[in-house]
């Protein structure tokens, strides 16, 4: 309930003002987002490279209703895959399509994604396509399958709690598509998504023992250390092999749990996000776990409530 009730306040015009408009919360935000501008952004990546992980860099956005902030969107990405090169960053960019003009026309995001790639595949990197609600599921499978015919400086991300996704995994591992896992973060119904965390988790594991056997380079994103432990368990039965696949774990989350795997020898990457749009992500990650939320309010009322 307390999920579903955070995911709706993320839709909330008023709440959004409220809270990008108080410096209390502002700061706060900056746990899990280090700046609105690029240069805060690189300037984590650069810590998390030196602690022994990798990056991954996204503006964030999504649902832009002109294209000249499509256009914005394809430019601030660009730049960030210029200044990982120009500044030796161990990382990649990660994005959305629908920043990228989704809504805008199929031909037209294709035609930004395109030379995100394309520029990607210059620099020798790489882009990850974001998954976002199951509205555009089929859309953006198409578009990573038609992007991954031009280059194979793109791949995609797949949610477990989709009923489809193994059937989807399945079909991206035969064109060789780089995947990362997540549980999903969006609220679905249960019709095509499953209702119960235990049904999630197992699906999760399933998937994930589907991916790292698998050829292809994949990423598991999680925080769970239930999800950790299946993972590390099987590869270590299955002899699979520490540098044939990666986790992925958000900027300023379970900081603990990202150096102890490096300890371990495993591959982590960190997912940084940056941008003025930073709200939506922002009440994703309080939905996500409860630690987050008793976070937020122990530091709300100890900043003290914003006057009116």
């Amino acid at each position: 309930m307390l999920r579903t009730l955070l995911l709706e306040l993320a839709k909330s015009s008023r709440l959004r003002r409220w809270i990008t408009s108080n410096s209390t919360t502002r700061r706060m935000a900056h746990r899990f987002v280090p700046g609105e501008e690029l240069r805060p952004a690189v300037e984590a990546a650069r810590a998390c490279n030196k602690a022994g992980m990798t990056v991954s860099l996204d503006h964030l956005g999504e649902n832009v209703v002109t294209r000249e902030d499509a256009a914005r969107a394809r430019a601030s990405y660009t730049e960030a895959l210029d200044r990982i090169a120009a500044e030796g960053v161990e990382g990649n960019v990660s994005l959305k399509l629908t920043h990228l003009g989704l809504d805008l026309g199929g031909e037209f995001c294709a035609e930004q994604l395109r030379m995100v790639t394309s520029r990607a595949n210059e620099l020798g990197n790489f882009v990850r396509v974001d998954m976002e609600s199951s509205a555009y599921t089929d859309r953006t499978l198409r578009m990573v399958k038609q992007s991954r015919a031009e280059t194979s400086a793109v791949g995609t991300v797949i949610q477990a709690y989709l009923y489809r996704s193994e059937e989807d995994i399945r079909d991206l591992l035969g064109i060789g598509c780089r995947i990362r896992l997540v549980k999903g973060a969006y609220k679905e119904p249960s019709r095509i998504a499953f209702p119960n965390k235990k049904d999630v988790d197992a699906n999760f594991i399933k998937l994930m023992k589907i991916l790292i056997s698998s050829e292809t380079y994949n990423a598991l994103a999680t925080h769970d250390p239930k999800m950790i432990d299946a993972a590390t368990q099987f590869a270590a039965e299955q002899n699979i092999s520490k540098d044939k696949f990666e986790f992925q774990m958000l900027y300023g989350i379970r900081t603990d749990l990202q150096s102890s795997l490096v300890r371990r020898g495993y591959r982590v990457r960190v997912y940084i996000p940056f941008g003025q749009d930073w709200f939506p992500y922002f009440m994703r990650r309080l939905a996500e776990r409860p630690a987050n939320l008793i976070f937020f309010a122990k530091n709300f009322f100890r900043g003290g409530a914003p006057s009116a």
